[in-house]
């Protein structure tokens, strides 16, 4: 680890000293080297706000993204200070201007010209700065309710790229808006040196009294040959349990119609998810359709019998309420 950390420096270094007038100070060991491409962006319909990224780099969702609820986002990177995030969100908190907010940041700041970071705030405002010597090639491009940012790219058509298919994708949720620009970057090119990590952060556009509610999304690839098309996966995924736990509440409510028809759009999303199934058919066999429950059961059992044996618990605590001869039925099915 030791021998790591001693290559990252000398990386630093090395590459500050290429940068002619920059100074090797300025790198630090704790300011990772997160040379990448980004997008921070607000819906105006929903309010929410969001950061999208990917990078040639370990885990990029720890130093790059920075969102609260209400407040905005922001994207550090290149020789990213990642006190630009929680100190640009306390900045927008204390009622300064995304503008303001960077100049504040940047002020006192040695690395400004390897640095590169976008605010956004809650009402859409955005300010960007890239610094001169950040690494070609290097820029941003900043339009209604977003902006797009991209340092040691393979080419100069990454941030337009971006730039263009967030603008088209007008009307899409905004976490499918900005993968979709993420996909475009890195199809006009992406990372120079290639890619290993991605990042997507959603949050509301207003804080509520529940904190813990108010981050929407929170996804994360720290380490994958294809980060952009894990983190697909992985919203689609997303979209599917929002179908679950809808159906979740909807049986808390007494309303079985609607749970059925939030797990059965869950299903149909990842028919091969067995917990999916499962629940599904558990929800049929709660509203009187045992035949259609024990067809789904069947099919969950011959792949994992330890479902089964979950069913024999769940009348204990509620979950499960039909009669002794229906119980029978679901737990005999072969």
């Amino acid at each position: 680890m030791k021998k790591f950390k001693t290559i990252l420096v000398a990386m630093g270094v090395s590459c500050l000293a290429s940068l002619g007038t920059a100074k090797a100070q300025v790198f630090k060991a704790e300011e990772p080297l997160a040379h990448t491409f980004s997008i921070v962006a607000r819906d105006p319909k929903t309010g929410e706000m969001a950061v999208g990224v990917q990078s040639h780099w370990f885990s990029v969702g720890t130093a790059v993204p920075w969102a609260e609820a209400g407040v905005g986002a922001v994207a550090t990177q290149s020789f990213t200070n990642k006190s630009f995030g929680p100190r640009g969100l306390a900045l927008l908190k204390e009622g300064k201007s995304p503008e303001e907010a960077l100049a504040i940041l940047l002020a006192d700041d040695a690395g400004r010209e390897v640095r590169q970071v976008a605010i956004i705030d809650a009402q859409g405002r955005v300010a960007v700065h890239t610094g001169k010597q950040c690494i070609r090639y290097a820029g941003d491009i900043t339009g209604k309710n977003f902006s797009v940012q991209a340092n040691m790219m393979l080419t100069d058509k990454v941030w337009p790229a971006m730039a263009k298919a967030f603008e088209k994708s007008e009307g899409q949720p905004l976490a499918e808006r900005v993968l979709l620009a993420l996909q475009a970057g890195q199809e006009a090119g992406g990372d120079i040196r290639g890619k290993q990590s991605a990042a997507l952060v959603v949050v509301k556009g207003k804080a509520s009294d529940q904190p813990w509610n108010d981050r929407l999304i929170d996804l994360r690839v720290d380490d994958n040959e294809q980060p952009l098309q894990e983190l697909d996966r992985l919203l689609k995924t997303y979209r599917a349990y929002e179908h679950m736990n809808n159906g979740d509440l909807a049986v808390e409510k007494g309303q079985m119609q609607q749970a059925m028809q939030e797990y059965g759009a869950a299903e149909a999303m990842f028919p091969n998810n067995l917990e999916m199934k499962y629940w599904h058919s558990i929800t049929l066999a709660n509203n009187g359709q045992i035949e259609e429950a024990t067809k789904l059961l069947r099919e969950v059992y011959k792949k994992d019998s330890n479902w089964r044996e979950l069913t024999s618990r769940l009348p204990e605590v509620g979950l499960l309420t039909v009669s002794k001869q229906n119980m029978a039925k679901l737990m005999t099915v072969k």
